[in-house]
């Protein structure tokens, strides 16, 4: 139980990053983007090409502008080209895959062997003795979410806020929203590569088609999240996506247990748990107002009565 507990906040630290740049481009912008998938998986091979040729520490800074650029891409077919939001995302994300194709020295994966990783270079210091990759984990991902919300409370950031809520509106004050879309697709963009090096270098390995799927669970994590701490601040935003991931990697690890002896059905019961935390909230109002009519029934019987 001790291990499911240490992976899944390992791993909900880990993949956090993912949900709140989605709480960036998909909640506060206002705009699907699909990149997610190719640039987790960017961020992961930039981190672990450049920590097998021996710079652990670079790859992290390196990851984060090779993310930063794919959402500059999408962010340019979208604003300048006018290709919707999703489409661009797809688009960026097709060609993503020859990228890290090439990021990869044009294999389908690669790991990381005797090469020391930031977290192997944590553990040597003794902190946190078996929690080290939790606590190393945790620090990144808190500390990221610290400089999303006070960027966020800048007079940038709030253009970018006001862009989500109204385009018209901020290009009607005089901020041009090509300008602020941009920046935001670029720091979401680079918040995901961040969370592919860290999984990078966590896992010490990566393949092809590692991102597959992370920007469903990233929703799911967001949601989640929102359902459990709500929606407000910008701070409560930061917090709701971290508790929202480790939360599903908790029901993650725990159903990875249940049906060990029958992996074949595994994807199922993921897509399962994925889908219902995606509709709690609309679960959620239709028991409200079950509640309700139940309680609105009950009182005109009585006055009836």
């Amino acid at each position: 139980m001790l291990y499911i507990v240490q992976t899944a906040l390992e791993l909900g630290f880990q993949y956090a990053l993912v949900a709140m740049a989605l709480f960036l481009s998909f909640r506060i912008l206002d705009i699907a983007d699909m990149t997610t998938d190719g640039c987790f998986t960017l961020g992961c091979a930039v981190s672990v090409t450049l920590t097998a040729a021996g710079h652990p520490f670079l790859a992290i800074p390196a990851a984060m502008i090779s993310g930063a650029c794919a959402g500059f891409v999408t962010a340019f077919l979208q604003t300048k080209l006018g290709v919707p939001s999703i489409l661009a995302g797809i688009i960026t994300n097709t060609g993503l895959y020859s990228v890290n194709l090439m990021a990869m020295g044009w294999t389908s994966n690669q790991s990381l062997l005797r090469q020391d990783t930031i977290f192997s270079l944590f553990r040597d210091t003794g902190i946190g003795g078996s929690w080290y990759a939790i606590l190393l984990s945790g620090a990144i991902t808190v500390v990221m979410g610290l400089i999303l919300v006070a960027f966020l409370g800048t007079r940038l950031g709030l253009s970018i806020r006001a862009t989500g809520d109204n385009r018209d509106m901020v290009r009607a004050s005089s901020i041009n929203p090509t300008f602020t879309i941009t920046v935001g697709l670029c720091l979401a963009n680079a918040m995901t590569a961040l969370s592919g090096a860290v999984v990078g270098q966590a896992q010490k390995t990566v393949d092809i088609n590692a991102g597959t799927g992370i920007v469903v669970i990233g929703l799911a994590c967001l949601i989640i999240g929102e359902t459990l701490v709500g929606r407000g601040s910008m701070l409560r935003g930061a917090i709701s996506v971290i508790v929202g991931s480790i939360l599903y990697r908790v029901v993650y690890a725990l159903v990875l247990n249940l049906f060990s002896k029958y992996i074949g059905v595994l994807k199922l019961v993921t897509a399962i748990v994925v889908a219902l935390a995606i509709a709690a909230p609309t679960l959620k109002k239709w028991a409200a107002f079950q509640r309700q009519k139940r309680a609105a029934l009950a009182q005109s019987r009585k006055e009836t009565k």
